[in-house]
């Protein structure tokens, strides 16, 4: 294909770009049109125009009785966890041997008037207890509550061990089952796990099957949300004035919060995808041009629902931006095809020809810009998250029918509808006036000169230097205790806030798997290395408590001697060893599994914190690296801190990666436009830029790299279609002769105007997002405000001044 935008000013006179007086056979019109020049694809499109919107009429139905097919939002731990990570294959390996460790949720009733020693709040935790039993997708055998045979205590009498469940046998709420019900908790030691410090709650333990063992089908998030919910209301009051008060915690509630917050999500779109169209129409006062614009960007989301839909690839809440950003990236194109034609019919050409001249100068820009953004998006797959890994497909597939939709379709159909002569004429105006948005066009003009340019050169320096120092604050991971894709204020925070301050015990746990060979687990060396363990993690910033089966084996070897202070230790003797254990096993089956080949120690943490998690893997691997012997490993990590401990580093190794990788793409792509790495350096230095300041702002407003916000920053680095087009233009008339002062002025008229309009209308789209009610959307509109008018500010101010640098003499073609 030839290169239109080096050859695009030849085709017009050479004062086609210059001030026009808004009479449509004005000095400005441009020249003869020969329908035989420009590319084998115009002729292609252009000359079978209805073919090209009959067939995507066609194919747009397709796709949208596909797209009407596809399922709710879903989501699944599976999906948001790094399969490969090591962390995760040892968890997986050892999950049916360690069930406590999975997903699990904590169902807290609490007695608002008093304490659990209280026969209705004690019915009103058994109905909980009996209704969290009997739900799909509960692990029946392992659920524990006050309720629960299999919550047991254990002592030491003259006679020997004896025991029960925690539970008496003739709970009639009578003061004497009562008062048997606190004595055997405190004997089974429940305080601070089961049972709150203040005893004023008690907790469910519900572990959750990934997947049903009959029918293999995924855990229905969404629906055990609801009947979770169901169920609070159902104890708390229509008016919340029952008996008690529910907290639920767990992976699993937090995703269902997050999908019901995905219903705001959709409201949201459409406030920002409103606000495009009424900014759109305000700048270009033409409506068919504005509803054609919004028209083929719905068409591309409508293409890329359907797509992704026939590839069985599920919208989860990490991926629900994809869809916006597909039809912003839409309007950001389109703006500039609009522009193109309504500056040519205001100089006086036909709507074909307008149409034509518009797709010959922009396409190949627009080409590399989305070309760009497919190459940013499908190195997300370089994180191992299927979750992200899917994301990366869907957004990919957008980016790739944006081609067909904005490049060709959208200029084909303003071929037919041609704009507004009134809309027409206002923009040649606008662009012959020279003001631009609020009179910054005669500003920016001046960038080409030699002192302006080396101050803007300078000022960019610096700001690069204190992004790149602010940015190494960025931390991977969440930045805030309880679910950091919810606000601080959400209901599902409040109760994780709620269990951290009323419990020893919080539901963030790190587990570290000490594996051995069968029944070493019980040994004294074994043992004693699992105390040292516990130990050392205890001594890490963050940790609340340690558990493990040597804890319970000191303990139940001294309630053998009379609670002998001397016989709390781990006895080397194998006879009182092996009976301590076998009655710990009998007390808590979580601390070794049946073959006593996997034994966990587990940590307790004060939050899941991207600081907390580093220094808590640290000393484990540290420890693990240092005590490990044939015959026994250190395994990391299960539990849902060893999870987003995982996912966590995954992100880590990934994000540097990716953003290489995108930076090549970019500078590959305009090499191979530009044919010069003068041009790439001018197009590559404002997307870095903003790249380096975006890390600043998160560190500043203390937004974490997560899964969440990853995608956001690799979008961030792939949309530099601002420069490109500006670029590409400037270039354009640089190659028909015209100096460089006169070629950026030339392309800052025809080009400037619609990046500004897109980025302040795409800007002002996503900055409402700021009010969502999920802090993972909030994060995401703040960081796409900003990169959207980041990338605009450092085209418009970085293009000139580094061409005044590299591209004062272009050779002309």
């Amino acid at each position: 294909m030839r290169r239109a935008s080096a050859r695009a000013p030849g085709h017009e006179r050479p004062d086609a770009a210059g001030p026009a007086t808004g009479n449509a056979s004005s000095r400005g019109a441009p020249g003869p049109f020969d329908p035989a020049e420009g590319s084998w694809l115009e002729r292609l499109v252009f000359g079978h125009r209805a073919a090209v919107v009959i067939l995507t009429a066609l194919v747009t139905l397709a796709l949208g009785a596909a797209a009407a097919t596809r399922h709710v939002v879903s989501a699944d731990l599976d999906r948001i966890t790094p399969g490969s990570h090591p962390f995760v294959q040892a968890a997986r390996a050892r999950a049916d041997r360690l069930r406590g460790l999975g997903n699990t949720l904590l169902v807290v009733v609490e007695n608002p008037r008093g304490d659990v020693w209280d026969r209705a709040y004690l019915e009103a935790l058994r109905d909980a207890s009996d209704t969290l039993f009997l739900m799909p997708g509960v692990d029946r055998p392992w659920v524990k509550s006050l309720w629960t045979p299999s919550v047991r205590w254990t002592e030491v009498t003259e006679e020997g061990f004896r025991g029960g469940p925690v539970m008496p046998d003739a709970a009639d709420g009578s003061p004497e089952a009562i008062a048997a019900l606190r004595r055997n908790v405190r004997r089974a030691g429940l305080t601070g796990t089961l049972v709150a410090l203040d005893e004023r709650s008690s907790a469910v333990q519900v572990p959750l099957l990934d997947r049903d063992p009959v029918t293999g089908a995924g855990l229905d998030y969404r629906a055990l949300s609801a009947e979770l919910e169901a169920l609070r209301r159902r104890l708390e009051g229509p008016a919340g004035d029952g008996p008690v008060r529910v907290r639920i915690v767990g992976f699993a509630k937090r995703v269902g919060a997050i999908l019901d917050g995905t219903v705001a999500v959709g409201a949201w779109f459409g406030v920002a995808a409103a606000i495009a169209a009424a900014i759109l129409w305000l700048s270009s006062r033409c409506l068919r041009s504005t509803a054609l614009v919004l028209a083929c960007s719905g068409v591309a989301l409508v293409w890329q629902l359907g797509i992704v839909s026939l590839l069985g690839v599920p919208l989860d809440p990490f991926s629900v931006l994809v869809p916006f950003l597909i039809f912003a990236m839409g309007v950001s194109h389109g703006t500039q095809k609009m522009n193109g034609v309504l500056q040519d019919v205001g100089r006086g050409a036909d709507r074909r020809l307008a149409a034509r001249r518009t797709f010959r100068r922009l396409f190949p820009a627009g080409l590399t810009a989305l070309l760009t953004d497919a190459v940013g998006f499908s190195v997300l797959a370089l994180v191992d998250v299927p979750a992200i890994r899917q994301l990366s497909l869907a957004a990919t597939v957008g980016v790739g029918v944006l081609i067909v939709t904005n490049l060709v379709l959208l200029p084909v159909l303003l071929s037919y509808t041609g704009v507004s002569g009134a809309a027409a004429l206002r923009s040649l105006r606008g662009e012959a006036g020279g003001a631009g948005p609020w009179g910054a066009w005669r500003l920016v003009d001046r960038f080409t000169e030699p002192r302006w340019a080396a101050g803007i050169l300078a000022v960019a320096a610096v700001l690069v230097g204190i992004g790149l120092a602010a940015g190494r604050g960025v931390p991977v991971g969440s930045t805030q205790p309880g679910a950091p894709e919810l606000r601080a204020d959400a209901r599902y925070n409040q109760d994780d806030a709620y269990l951290a301050a009323h419990y020893g015990a919080s539901s963030d746990v790190f587990a570290v798997m000490v594996e051995t060979p069968p029944e070493g687990c019980t040994s004294w060396e074994t043992l004693v290395e699992a105390d040292r363990l516990g130990w050392a993690l205890r001594q890490v910033p963050g940790v609340q408590a340690t558990a493990s089966l040597a804890d319970a084996v000191r303990q139940i070897t001294a309630g053998s001697f009379e609670g002998c202070p001397k016989w709390l230790t781990l006895s080397r003797d194998p006879r009182i060893l092996g009976g301590a254990a076998e009655a710990a096993g009998t007390r808590n089956p979580d601390l070794f599994d049946p073959e006593c080949t996997v034994m966990p120690v587990l940590a307790y943490l004060s939050d899941h914190r991207a600081d907390t998690l580093d220094r808590v893997v640290a000393a484990a691997e540290a420890f693990a690296r240092d005590h490990a012997s044939p015959g026994r490993a250190f395994l990391l990590a299960a539990g849902s801190a060893g999870v987003e401990a995982a996912t966590n580093l995954a992100v880590r190794e990934a994000q540097p990666r990716m953003t290489a990788c995108v930076f090549a793409a970019v500078v590959a792509l305009c090499l191979l436009v530009f044919r010069s790495w003068r041009a790439v350096v001018v197009t590559v230095v404002p997307l870095a830029t903003t790249a380096v300041l975006c890390r600043a702002v998160m560190a500043w407003l203390g937004i974490g790299m997560t899964l969440a916000t990853l995608p956001v920053i690799a979008l961030g680095v792939g949309i530099p279609d601002f420069a490109l087009y500006l670029l590409s233009v400037q270039l354009a008339h640089q190659r028909a002769g015209a100096p460089l002062g006169e070629a950026h002025r030339r392309a800052l008229r025809f080009t400037g105007r619609p990046v500004v309009l897109v980025a302040v209308t795409l800007a002002a789209g996503v900055v409402t997002w700021a009010f969502s009610p999920l802090r993972l959307q909030a994060d995401m509109g703040i960081l796409l405000t900003f990169m959207f008018l980041g990338n605009m500010v450092a085209a418009v101010a970085l293009v000139p001044a580094l061409s005044r640098l590299l591209l004062r003499e272009v050779p002309a073609r």
